[in-house]
């Protein structure tokens, strides 16, 4: 089975005028990650406003990524949904397409027990290959529900094929307890940036950053020094992202992606989703002069 390390890009979802998937932004977003280094693909996930999509147009993004990467790097679908049987049927369609695995984000709104929670992921790793890989998501500011040790064990024995989790919750001590799961052969990957390098010291295994789409070079370079084990490099490019990323998530970051990804010819139109809103123009300037105030593009080595 493939797994998921270093820097995974959840990319956001072009759309059209019209409302509807851009296929060929999203085909230049796909190359546009891969040329850059980036060491995984995450279609459909919170950055691609995944429960704003429909399950067809998810499917769609989904197929133009896995073509359109064609084995260049691995490609995890987000596939978590609203409800049990739209998950399946996108976790089953991530097999059919050729996908490399899937991830599954906690059922959302309404409060589920742990118990609830185990026999949900035991129903989604039934339904596809026992060999296929599934990360699960953990994401408690949004979806309610959140992932502990307890969970995230009991899964992994009863489904071989669950081999990790994202976890998306600035949460220290919780991510150290994850990382001990099944006596640490269990991958744990963080989705607040700002830990990426403390996580791996700790054993974690990489990122799932959207800023890192927009700053390609930076997450390159830093997952390299984590790689050598130049943590001090590490950290002085991690306080490098740290200021970045706080300029790209100042408002609204999902929509500050699209801009900066618009203005370097990837995307066609910086669209959202309704009800999800665009910057506006004096928020989309405010964003790119900030950036280019801090040379964005220059990764500091020494």
């Amino acid at each position: 089975m493939k797994r998921l390390k270093g820097v995974v890009i959840p990319l956001v979802t072009p759309l059209t005028d019209e409302d509807t998937v851009d296929v060929e932004s999203m085909k230049r977003l796909t190359d546009y990650c891969i040329d850059g280094g980036m060491d995984c693909l995450y279609p459909c996930g919170t950055t691609g406003e995944m429960m704003y999509l429909t399950v067809e147009e998810r499917k769609i993004a989904a197929e133009v990524v896995v073509k359109e990467a064609a084995g260049r790097v691995p490609v995890f679908v987000h596939v978590g949904a609203w409800n049990q049987a739209d998950t399946i049927e996108l976790a089953k369609h991530a097999v059919e397409i050729g996908a490399d695995g899937i991830g599954v984000v906690t059922p959302a709104f309404y409060s589920i027990s742990d118990k609830g929670l185990i026999d949900y992921y035991i129903a989604v790793s039934r339904s596809v290959p026992e060999d296929f890989p599934i990360y699960l998501y953990g994401i408690k500011q949004n979806a309610i529900n959140d992932l502990n040790k307890y969970v995230c064990e009991e899964v992994a024995e009863k489904c071989k094929n669950v081999i990790g989790v994202k976890y998306s919750f600035p949460d220290m001590t919780r991510i150290q307890e994850l990382i001990t799961v099944k006596d640490g052969d269990f991958d744990v990957l963080v989705g607040p940036d700002h830990l990426f390098e403390v996580v791996c010291a700790a054993g974690g295994k990489g990122v799932v950053s959207g800023n890192a789409m927009c700053v390609r070079e930076h997450y390159a370079a830093l997952w390299e020094a984590i790689q050598k084990g130049d943590y001090e490099l590490a950290a002085r490019i991690q306080r490098r992202t740290n200021t970045l990323n706080s300029v790209m998530c100042a408002v609204n970051n999902i929509a500050a992606y699209k801009v900066i990804l618009k203005e370097e010819g990837i995307l066609s139109t910086t669209n959202m989703r309704r009800p999800m809103e665009n910057l506006t123009p004096e928020q989309e300037k405010d964003l790119l002069d900030n950036l280019h105030k801090l040379d964005y593009k220059k990764v500091i080595l020494r």
